[in-house]
Order: structure tokens, then sequence, then C-alpha cells
């Protein structure tokens, strides 16, 4: 089965700012992300792409996200994710009559969206990295992704949501540097209006709860002037 960096991404959607935002944060998953701007040029990507999952949006020019899915299912099974600002269930029915397998509807919450998308790869068979399981160890930190607890030792210890997906982002990537603008992106998604303090926040209450000495962090640590990354075990 295909996992993690072997897993392939169509992204579809007229508007150009969600389509990076959506990239952005799915290649921060491990896969490989490819865009498109209408529903023709979805339909030739899809024919000639070997693609593990399409999104595609609704509304396109050229051709609707409609008229883009019933022409993939003419060729493909591939597993296709529907957006629309819409909301009316008369839409949605439709989109699965097409032959779509998900729908959302925006504005969406980006780790909803992840969600969805390592919850219909599973379905269809494959196991992209994040899903495999294992636990992430650093030092006396242990993080299990799949069980969302973590470990300071053998103590159990309570995390907000975002402190988990903080966390579990700074784990799999250790030694990897991001600034408090790719950590905003990842986390709290590209539609999220707050300001960089709160990667700080966060970042601190990690520190308070997971380091053994708070004030002279061993493994949450910060790159001045650049960002935060987990220092390598």
């Amino acid at each position: 089965m295909k996992e993690g960096n072997d897993l392939k991404i169509l992204v579809v959607d007229d508007e150009k700012v969600l389509v990076k935002g959506m990239k952005f944060n799915l290649q921060s998953e491990g896969y490989q992300v490819e865009t498109a701007y209408d529903g023709e040029s979805a339909v030739e990507l899809a024919r000639g792409g070997a693609f593990d999952l399409i999104i595609l949006d609704l509304m396109m020019p050229k051709i609707d996200g409609l008229q883009a899915c019933m022409r993939i299912r003419e060729f493909s099974n591939v597993p296709i994710i529907m957006l629309t600002a819409r909301s009316e269930d008369a839409d949605k029915i439709m989109g699965f009559e097409c032959g779509a397998d998900d729908y959302i509807t925006k504005p969406f919450n980006i780790l909803e969206l992840k969600a969805r998308v390592r919850a219909l790869l599973r379905r269809a068979g494959m196991t992209a990295q994040k899903e495999r399981g294992s636990r992430l160890f650093a030092g006396h930190i242990t993080l299990d992704p799949d069980e969302r607890s973590v470990w300071k030792g053998k103590e159990s210890v309570e995390l907000t949501a975002k402190e988990f997906d903080l966390m579990e982002l700074l784990m799999r990537n250790p030694g990897r540097v991001y600034s408090r603008e790719s950590l905003l992106n990842v986390v709290w998604g590209y539609e999220y209006a707050g300001d960089y303090r709160t990667v700080d926040v966060h970042v601190r209450r990690l520190r308070e709860k997971l380091e053994m000495d708070p004030a002279h962090p061993a493994y949450i640590l910060t790159k001045w002037g650049v960002g935060y990354y987990l220092k390598n075990s």
C-alpha cells in the first residue's frame, strides 16, 4: 500500500488563494499535490495523473464540478471530495449522484478537510504516513496520534486540540524550524484571523505542560528571529 509522500492529490478550485491554502496544508501532511483552476483541466489531469484523491469545487469555469466529476467517473474510481459554497441538501445529493464520495461546505476548517482526506484514503484501502499509528517520541515526551494522547514520562498530560496539533506537527518534523506564520497556516488553517501571539502562547503552554524545566526547555526550542522547532532526540 502507498504511504505518506507516495499519495498524490489533485486540488481544483477557481479561487486561487483557497487552492494555495489547501495545497500548503496538504503538503505539510506529506502528500504530493497538483492544482488546477477549472473543470476541463481537472478532467485532463485526472485522466493522466494517477491521483489517489481529488478535491473538486462545484462552481468553476468551463465545466462545473458536477460535470467534471461525471466525466472523471467514466474512466476512474478515484475518491472525490466536492467543495461548495452552497449548503442545500439538493446540491449535496446531486454531487453524490454524479459520483462524489464526500462533500464539504465552504467556509470549512482546514483540519476537517484533512480529516476527511485521511478517512477517504483509508476507505479506499490506502494508508497515509500520518495514519500508521506509531507513537512519536522526544526524550521523555510520548505522543500517540491515533488516541490523541500525550505523556510526560509516565504521566498523562491533557492538551487542548490546538496544543496537540501543534505538538504533533513539531514531533513529526524534528529539527525543522517553522515560522509563526507557517504554524498559523498549518495548525490553525489559512482562514484563521488571529495574530502571531497565538502561536507564542501555545508554545509557552506546551513547554509548561511537557518540559521538565519550562524556563530552560530541552525539546520545544526557539530559533531566534526565525521560529520554533523540536530538538532531535
